[in-house]
């Protein structure tokens, strides 16, 4: 009986203390790009890179926040701010 549910699961605590440097400019970008709903394919386009250049930066945003999957990065990132500083840069 070693598999854990998702209710069994403990809840990672949240780092109120986020730097404003935790993110990097391209991790930004991608961030802003999922967040308002563009798959790698899109992104990539979008910025001129290729494909698996942005799933890496995705693997690597993902692991900073510390976070599975889409749902959990953009509440995360929503908990900290985040996507308010990235949508009221300019």
């Amino acid at each position: 009986m070693g598999a854990r549910t998702a209710l069994s699961r403990k809840v990672q605590p949240l780092q109120e203390e986020i730097d404003a440097d935790l993110l990097t400019p391209r991790q930004r970008d991608i961030l802003r790009l999922v967040s308002i709903g563009h798959t790698n394919r899109e992104i990539a386009e979008v910025l001129e890179i290729s494909v698996r250049t942005v799933e890496v930066h995705r693997f690597n945003l993902m692991r900073r926040l510390n976070v599975r999957n889409v749902a959990q990065l953009l509440r995360r990132a929503l908990q900290l701010s985040l996507l308010a500083k990235t949508f009221g840069a300019k």
